[in-house]
């Protein structure tokens, strides 16, 4: 009998020990890993973009003299997607301009609250339910100084077990009152990928 249960005992360690060897795991990664796991637009290739554009926005000269003194406004278009891929330009946009921001050189518009932005004066406005006193009033919005655009593109290759895609960012930085491009920059990235075989 006593043989028995330790049989059973036995058995059921094994068999939780191949389960749990067998089953999936959750752990943390590096958000600023630049290791890509695959020729798609990744997280990695975000924060290379957002931090090689901001880099080269806040150093160019006539931009550092600019913002000497003074932080302009900016409204920021979001960014467009010419790629064959899914990518989340609005985590781009979000980004770039969050990193913009931290540098203290520039004050931005965020045009897509605009819809609540008039909800809210609407009821402060008219609704009767806000001391007028305290009301803001409409028509004191600043507007922008600057529009900064962007998009990205893509050229994917495939020969054989090789894909080679490559990106382009593009960035501008436009004057609203003069129509100049007052800065303009790009970054490359490209990713090759080489299916592996068996025996290989």
């Amino acid at each position: 009998m006593k043989n028995g249960i330790k049989v059973l005992f036995t058995a059921a360690v094994i068999g939780s020990l191949s389960l749990s060897g067998c089953a999936s795991t959750m752990q943390y990664g590096d958000a600023g890993s630049a290791k890509p796991v695959s020729t798609e637009f990744g997280s990695s290739d975000l924060q290379q973009i957002a931090e090689s554009m901001v880099d080269s926005l806040c150093t160019f000269p006539p931009l550092v003299e600019l913002t000497t003194g003074r932080r302009p406004v900016v409204s920021v278009d979001k960014v467009k997607n010419k790629t064959m891929q899914h990518i989340d330009t609005e985590s781009v946009t979000d980004s770039i301009r969050a990193k913009l921001i931290r540098s203290g050189k520039f004050r931005f518009i965020d045009r897509t609250t605009d819809t609540q932005t008039v909800e809210e004066l609407k009821v402060q406005q008219d609704s009767g339910l806000v001391d007028k006193k305290n009301a803001v009033q409409t028509g004191q919005q600043f507007g922008a100084e600057f529009l900064l655009t962007a998009n990205v593109s893509e050229i994917t290759q495939r020969a054989g077990a090789v894909t080679d895609t490559y990106f382009k960012f593009t960035m501008s930085l436009k004057n609203l009152k003069t129509g100049i491009l007052e800065w303009s920059d790009e970054k490359e990235i490209r990713k090759v990928f080489k299916r592996g075989t068996f025996g290989g």
